[in-house]
């Protein structure tokens, strides 16, 4: 009897990207009000930091994310900021922040933010993917530390997962924002643009977030012809991506265009047009005769072109 699941890749195309590879067991059922204290009483226990933004590596080659509690306390890390991540095989892990003003001795520790270390590649998937894990939560309780219902100041709960108010009783839980990735196609063309922001030209799928009562295609429909005035028919999930900046998760998608005539939202886009295959690959190739170029191989956006771009080959 056919299944569901015929023709499926073996490999997932999320595993591919920068931040999926985190391979911590979270234990979630088994999240106590006592799961930091015990969690930090193993020996193989070792926190990621972070100051800000950035994170914090030993230097060495490679360079070493992870630091033991002493070292951690030594380098300024608030304690009662300490959230747990889970297990690894080799113990433990943690996460925890120093203050923004807190010096660094530079010369032995490296301070670097998380796109950055995804592009150069200084990691290995498991110690980038925790990262982004640390990044997210250690980022939701900087910002929450508040009550959004009354106002009172909140305490950290089951390993950090969970902000209670004393006042008021109210829970607060972390927070991913989902956003929409997409590439447009036409047949043998496909839909890409830029922002000013973006690296001197480098082009990209058009995203943006996925609002209130929105389907995953809705909303791929909508922020498509929001930006490009493109309409869209069918709607194809293709991969995800953890993307903590501070906290979302990209759903990957590639859809069909209805429409071609593009009428460009200028407060979004520099640019938008529709580029031919051949051309897209020259761009992912890096040989393209304008200098014309895709988003870094750790980004949804490049893997979602190059599985269309190279399908046929």
């Amino acid at each position: 009897m056919p299944s569901l699941f015929d023709g499926l890749p073996a490999a997932e195309a999320s595993a591919a990207t920068g931040f999926a590879g985190n391979r911590i067991d979270r234990r979630s059922e088994k999240r106590g009000e006592d799961a930091i204290a015990v969690a930090l009483a193993e020996p193989g226990a070792r926190l990621y930091l972070f100051r800000g933004d950035r994170a914090l590596l030993k230097a060495g080659e490679p360079p070493d994310p992870l630091f033991v509690e002493s070292e951690a306390g030594d380098l300024g890390a608030l304690s009662h900021d300490v959230v747990l991540l889970g297990w690894t095989a080799d113990g433990p892990r943690l996460a925890a922040t120093l203050p923004e003003t807190e010096a660094v001795d530079e010369t032995r520790i490296r301070l670097i933010d998380l796109r950055s270390l995804a592009v150069e590649a200084l990691l290995p998937p498991d110690h980038l993917g925790a990262l982004a894990q640390a990044r997210a939560l250690s980022n939701w309780h900087v910002r929450h530390r508040f009550c959004s219902v009354c106002g009172k100041p909140t305490a950290m709960k089951i390993g950090g997962y969970r902000r209670d108010c004393p006042n008021c009783g109210a829970e607060h839980f972390p927070r991913t924002d989902p956003v929409v990735i997409m590439l447009a196609i036409d047949g043998d063309k496909c839909l890409l643009g830029r922002q000013p922001r973006f690296a001197p030209g480098m082009y990209s799928c058009l995203a943006g977030f996925l609002e209130p009562g929105e389907t995953i295609e809705d909303a791929v429909r909508r922020e498509t012809f929001e930006e490009a005035g493109i309409r869209l028919g069918r709607v194809r999930y293709h991969a995800s991506q953890p993307w903590p900046f501070p906290a979302s998760l990209m759903i990957g998608c590639h859809a069909e265009a209805a429409s071609t005539e593009i009428v460009r939202d200028a407060a979004e886009l520099e640019d938008c047009r529709w580029f031919p295959r051949r051309e897209v690959q020259d761009m992912l190739a890096g040989t393209h005769a304008g200098g014309l170029k895709t988003p870094p191989q750790m980004a949804i956006a490049h893997h979602l072109i190059r599985s269309w771009a190279t399908a046929d080959e």
